[in-house]
């Protein structure tokens, strides 16, 4: 068996370059394929390196949840901050960044899709899903309020995450059936129903 060659890194690169090769094994293997030794392989570190940053495999993968929701949240905030100070163009470029690179993508797709699996199994995951989703909905409804103070924020929130999960899911699985700026359009319908 040939060895990964390994090099000395610091512990930040170390542990960054961890939870990326994890969620790349949960994307290429799904949850029974992410093992210490494939996760390890997978980073070009030595097995012990693992349990030395992280308390197992099972608290890795949740950091890399942890890191995939962190680099979303930036990607729909980088949106947000380009469509400039108009709230509802900030507003719509929330929901719309969804439907593009680098959070429109199959291969995050199959790594939420690993992370799905675990939420109702895994205390740690299910408490990370509910912080994801409670933090993208709080900034929906921040983002529908400075629109119309009046809208049921909480409720329009709720509805278009639902829909914007649904559409990006549907783009990642069969991108033939509809485009993102079609995904984007029933989005935009959606959101002119809840605004006054």
């Amino acid at each position: 068996m040939t060895r990964a060659p390994f090099t000395r890194e610091t512990a930040d690169v170390r542990r960054t370059a961890l939870i990326n090769a994890a969620g790349r094994v949960l994307a290429a293997k799904g949850v029974a394929g992410a093992s210490v030794r494939t996760i390890c392989a997978e980073a070009g570190v030595s097995a012990g390196l693992l349990r030395h940053y992280f308390d197992g495999v099972d608290a890795l993968v949740a950091e890399a949840y942890a890191a995939t929701g962190a680099r979303i949240d930036a990607a729909l905030e980088a949106a947000v901050a380009a469509a400039g100070d108009d709230p509802r163009r900030r507003l719509s470029a929330y929901l719309v960044a969804s439907f593009a690179p680098p959070v429109l993508d199959p291969q995050l797709l199959a790594t939420w899709l690993a992370f799905w699996s675990l939420v109702k199994v895994d205390p740690a995951i299910a408490a990370i899903h509910r912080r994801t989703y409670a933090g993208y909905r709080a900034r929906l409804e921040e983002l529908l309020t400075a629109c119309d103070g009046a809208v049921d924020a909480r409720l329009a929130a709720i509805g278009l995450t639902a829909v914007v999960d649904g559409l990006w899911l549907e783009l990642c699985l069969d991108a033939t059936v509809f485009t993102p700026a079609e995904a984007g359009a029933i989005a935009e319908r959606l959101l002119a129903g809840y605004l006054g």
